[in-house]
């Protein structure tokens, strides 16, 4: 008994410990709905009021229709849907050749997209735009998921972790039988790698989807615009003093945080065992 006391304590500190850093996370979304709910007498109420004087639920109707919302997310969804794809497929086909078939050069291959991970994508920007340019894709979605199709680095590393942990002998005993080796990673590799791939497309989606400084230096046409650009261009003409619809704002940005997050509610299990591939044993 007196060795279960301790226990009992540490235990009760973790939980408390963890409630305290969960509602410092939530505080702040608890805040936006707060003033996504207010009507427009109380955004700018001095001092400010946590509790809205009346809930105008409305908001999540009108605010969407103000900042063209659905527009906004349809481009975001084709551009996000693209780049996952993309990104997923290649990193996918990277990593298995990388790991599951024998060719020279293939290890310095892997380090050097390992390389590629300590870039800044900051560093990039400017040669990348100037090729845009030059193929005349500026203005267009292009250069928002064109690069997915060539590989992520990072998923190309996950992908490699976790293949290389799958015994060969399946490669092998399906190639004996006449498979040809996008068989065996359709039919074998696929579906022993859920995890992997819904990590990646979690991971894809949240970039794509949050993605500002691409479509702010390729996108000049407000009818092509991205969700993450129209939110902040509507942003900054509440700052402006153009409008003090915040509550329109916070509406449609709580709009815009949910896709990400029921992806991740839903898949998290597999999100969890995908990351867990980062630890396995390299062959």
């Amino acid at each position: 008994m007196s060795h279960r006391v301790p226990l009992i304590l540490s235990r009760i500190s973790w939980y408390l410990l963890c409630s305290v850093f969960g509602v410092t996370m939530l505080v702040p979304l608890v805040w936006m709905l707060s003033i996504a709910l207010k009507p427009d007498s109380d955004i700018l109420a001095l001092p400010p009021e946590f509790w809205p004087s009346s809930f105008e639920w409305e908001n999540f109707v009108v605010g969407p229709q103000v900042i063209n919302f659905y527009q906004l997310a349809g481009n975001t969804l084709v551009v996000t849907g693209l780049f996952t794809v993309g990104a997923v497929l290649s990193s996918m086909l990277a990593g298995y050749a990388i790991a599951r078939i024998e060719f020279p050069g293939r290890k310095a291959l892997f380090y050097a997209f390992v390389f590629t991970m300590f870039i800044p994508p900051i560093v990039t920007l400017v040669p990348l735009q100037r090729m845009y340019i030059g193929l005349g894709l500026n203005n267009t979605w292009w250069p928002l998921f064109l690069h997915g199709f060539f590989g992520v680095p990072l998923f190309i590393f996950l992908a490699r972790q976790f293949f290389a942990s799958i015994p060969k002998a399946l490669d092998e005993a399906a190639l004996i039988d006449g498979a040809t080796h996008l068989q065996v990673f359709t039919r074998i590799i696929l579906p022993l790698t859920k995890p992997l791939w819904i990590t990646m497309t979690i991971l894809a989606v949240q970039s794509s989807w949050n993605d500002y400084i691409n479509p702010l230096v390729y996108l000049q046409s407000p009818e092509k615009y991205t969700l993450s650009l129209g939110m902040a261009s509507f942003l900054g003409s509440l700052h402006a003093g153009v409008d003090a619809t915040y509550n329109y704002y916070m509406a449609s940005n709580l709009l815009y945080m949910l896709p990400v997050l029921l992806l991740f509610f839903f898949a998290q299990r597999y999100f969890m065992l995908g990351l867990g591939s980062l630890g396995m044993t390299q062959k």
